[in-house]
């Protein structure tokens, strides 16, 4: 066997953490050798995790079991269901360490917490500049790639935010708003 047994714990070769199943080890085993033996039934997409699997094939199938208590909106995982609940209960369950201002989602929080520390974890690929947020790196990314990821859904015009896109639809919109009073 590849893992050391602490008593009835086996330990994770990669990680040094414990645990009591077997079955939970080889599971989180898999988080850091990358193999991926399940497969979805629509695409050749392959999955390290059943749960992971199960989850994209709703993607297929349309099937969204989780609804929300207010709204009746479906959702394909618990979670996307509950931080969406959140929008209508008002609930900000994540706490900045900095200045206490409350968000709805975690990863708001942790981007916010980013203004206090000044840090920049995303770098682009193409040049030195550094980031606070994701978003903001990959779209500076496109500067350097010319990728223009967002077609207006009127014409053939593609944009490289979806903020031009969308302000660029609107120009469509009042265009055939005019041809309408005429």
């Amino acid at each position: 066997m590849a893992t050391k047994t602490r008593g009835n714990t086996h330990e994770c070769k990669y990680c040094g953490k414990f645990f009591e199943l077997l079955s939970v080890y080889k599971k989180h085993e898999r988080t850091h050798t990358g193999v991926k033996t399940f497969s979805c039934k629509h695409c050749n997409k392959y999955f390290s995790h059943s749960s992971a699997r199960k989850r994209h094939e709703r993607t297929h199938t349309g099937v969204r079991p989780y609804i929300c208590k207010h709204c009746k909106k479906g959702f394909i995982q618990a979670s996307d269901c509950q931080r969406h609940e959140r929008t209508h209960t008002g609930v900000k369950p994540y706490l900045c360490k900095h200045c206490k201002r409350c968000f709805g989602r975690s990863r708001d929080c942790k981007d916010h917490e980013r203004t206090h520390t000044g840090a920049k974890p995303y770098s682009c690929n193409h040049c030195d500049k550094c980031f606070s947020q994701s978003s903001n790196c990959k779209r500076h990314e496109r500067t350097h790639t010319g990728v223009k990821a967002y077609p207006c859904k009127h014409c053939k015009r593609r944009f490289s935010r979806l903020s031009y896109c969308r302000q660029h639809e609107e120009r469509h919109a009042d265009n055939m708003t005019s041809v309408l009073k005429v």
